[in-house]
């Protein structure tokens, strides 16, 4: 169960920031804003809590950076398909069409530069404290600095290039109207900061810390990520000399990443810092994927395995739009569940699903194919029923947060509820799985799948993939998963490709992948291949070749668990055609399945041409050249109103 540092840390929240029209003054009065809070260690913690608050608001951690500015990518995207793409919302947002006027920019950038803020107020003010050198102190002083550099990682990752606020604001306001700072030089200072947090925090399960605060496992892995992020492919408002150009490129914006040399350097370092992580063995896999998402739903604090490196505190009713807008889909009030969720933004792709290996136990953890509703059974009484999605090729749900998994408390709360109602489900920002992929990713550019380098944890890149690879099969396919691991191929480009699977197959739906497809710049290029290979696939299906049995079936047939047909038994979906000895005859229920579509229908037509048409276009031709106004402008604009209210110092680049 959460610790009481949780209610604290979402009480203290109320305190958290007035409105402010300067830039970067993000200042707000509170009674922990004393020259007295730093001398006492209860009020330092406090305001640490406070800081853990900022995470907790919708702008920040509790929905924004949770799922929406992390679309699209070849696997996830939002629910914005058709004219709804290019809408000035999230959902325009996310397919890449937006503005600098949309409204929800400015409050994220005041939001996050307010966390900011907080975490310079308490780094200033213990670093000039009399009691600088107790342990409490260290250990806040280490959090506030972690705390700092993931969110201005985030911001950087956002932008691009956006101004460095690294001491609290002056009363004269003459650190407040401050220029953008190349995000390499953002990125070195992070780094640095970061070696000075590991110093001085506790790994967790030490004094009392768990992963819900940020500590010494936290700050290596967040390390190994920026240093890994900095040495891969960005968009840049100008070209920097020694830098490679990458073939994909605007002419006026180019992609680059650092030369060979300073490559090596950072993968070094990242190294560094992840070989730590595995080898302090504080943090490991869970045996269980089901049990991993089974915890995380069910608000229990894994203290065993601690696969979740740092998860940002959420309280039930409180905050945490997982498993409310993202999830498993309730749709309306439901006699078993209650007040029906929305979980409607974030969708997955049939091309995704079918990429899985059928044996491959994540698939239906991942993958959604059902929602559940209220209506009639067999028996024409009114129930909770689940319900197959059937011919809805963008529109899969994520099922790693399910309403049939959460707790008890938050089941009672729900059934009572009869408003948008907080799950209290806790962001997790890195887990150990990332870890072992992110230096799979490594050992493979230093020494290839299968050698080693000094300072590595002691197994190769071939090793660690399969670490992740294998957790995924049930014992009975131990040896199938292994055969598969083995065949992967010795050369580095090849087993790149393996990687950059496991990457989709373990983090779907986790805000993960779109980040990691920026650094290699394969964003655009995966979008634009999930959408030849479902074309492909229906295709087939289509001029009736059915792909051996194998892939888009026509129709997919399932049973069943009771007479009164409520509840569909998931795994007898025949998404690969009939099992030996099977026909339609064996099964209860049926619906028109992906292969269905039409090749004029609206699938075709209107939806899968606007999904992320403000990166890729809405061309459906293969190898096409995307028709877009400047190529890879993932990164969003800095709001209309930031840069009105910055004394001139800010503008936008990349044709906003």
């Amino acid at each position: 169960m959460k610790k009481i540092f949780l209610t604290a840390a979402v009480a203290v929240s109320a305190l958290a920031f007035t409105g402010c029209s300067d830039f970067l003054d993000q200042k707000s009065a509170s009674e922990l804003d004393t020259d007295n809070t730093y001398e006492s260690e209860y009020y330092t913690s406090a305001f640490v809590n406070k800081i853990y608050g900022g995470l907790t608001q919708d702008r920040t951690y509790s929905q924004d950076m949770a799922f929406i500015y992390n679309m699209n990518s070849d696997v996830e995207l939002v629910d914005g398909l058709g004219s709804n793409a290019t809408l000035i919302s999230e959902r325009g947002f996310c397919n890449y069409n937006t503005t600098p006027t949309w409204a929800r920019l400015a409050d994220l950038w005041t939001a996050m530069y307010g966390v900011i803020e907080n975490c310079n107020l308490a780094i200033d003010g213990i670093k000039n404290s009399s009691i600088a050198d107790r342990q409490s102190m260290r250990f806040a002083l280490g959090e506030a600095i972690t705390i700092r550099a993931m969110v201005y990682f985030d911001l950087v990752r956002l932008f691009g290039d956006i101004p460095m606020k690294m001491e609290p604001t002056k009363d004269d306001l003459s650190n407040v109207y401050l220029p953008k700072v190349d995000r390499d030089q953002i990125l070195d200072q992070l780094l640095a900061d970061l070696d000075e947090a590991i110093e001085l925090l506790p790994w967790a399960g030490q004094n009392y810390y768990t992963t819900e605060r940020a500590t010494k496992g936290y700050a290596h892995a967040l390390a190994g990520q920026i240093a890994l992020t900095k040495a891969g492919y960005v968009i840049r408002e100008k070209a920097k000399d020694g830098y490679e150009t990458a073939e994909y490129s605007d002419a006026t914006y180019p992609t680059q990443r650092p030369s060979a040399a300073e490559r090596d350097n950072l993968y070094k370092t990242a190294l560094k810092h992840f070989a730590t992580v595995i080898n302090s063995g504080v943090h490991k896999l869970n045996p269980s994927f089901e049990n991993e998402w089974e915890k995380i739903n069910q608000l229990s604090l894994d203290a065993t395995y601690r696969e979740n490196i740092f998860e940002i505190p959420m309280l039930q009713n409180v905050s945490g739009e997982l498993g409310y807008t993202v999830g498993v889909r309730m749709n309306g009030v439901t006699s078993d569940f209650g007040y029906g969720n929305s979980s409607g933004k974030m969708k997955l792709t049939s091309d995704f699903f079918y990429s899985y290996d059928p044996n491959d136990l994540r698939r239906d953890i991942t993958c959604s194919t059902i929602q559940i509703k209220e209506d009639v059974n067999a028996e024409g009484k009114p129930a909770t029923i689940s319900e197959s999605l059937g011919n809805a090729p963008f529109g899969l749900y994520v099922g790693k947060w399910d309403p049939r998994k959460e707790n008890d408390s938050w089941l009672q709360q729900n059934k009572a509820a009869s408003a948008k109602h907080m799950t209290g489900i806790n962001v997790v920002k890195i887990r150990y799985p990332q870890v072992l992929l992110w230096y799979a990713e490594i050992m493979n550019e230093l020494a290839g799948p299968d050698g080693n380098v000094a300072g590595d944890a002691g197994m190769t890149a071939r090793q660690a993939l399969a670490q992740v690879h294998l957790r995924g099969f049930d014992e009975k396919h131990q040896t199938y998963a292994q055969d598969y691991i083995d065949q992967l191929p010795a050369d580095k480009e090849g087993f790149f490709i393996a990687i950059d699977n496991e990457n989709k197959w373990e983090l779907a739906g986790e805000g993960a992948r779109k980040w990691d497809l920026i650094r290699w710049n394969l964003l655009t290029q995966r979008i634009l291949e999930m959408k030849e290979n479902y074309l492909r696939d229906v295709t087939i299906v289509q001029e009736g070749q059915e792909d051996d049995g194998t892939r888009y079936q026509k129709t997919i047939y399932f049973n069943y668990k009771d007479e009164s047909k409520t509840y569909i038994d998931e795994s007898s979906f025949t998404w690969y055609g009939f099992p030996d000895g099977k026909s339609e005859a064996d099964y209860t229920g049926s619906k028109a399945s992906f292969g269905s579509t039409k090749l004029t229908d609206a699938n075709i037509e209107t939806n899968l041409p606007s999904i992320s048409s403000g990166l890729v276009g809405t061309a459906l031709n293969p190898g096409q050249t995307p028709d877009v106004p400047v190529k890879n402008r993932y990164l969003m604009p800095i709001a209309a109103t930031t840069i009105s209210a910055s004394n001139g110092t800010l503008y936008n680049s990349y044709g906003w």
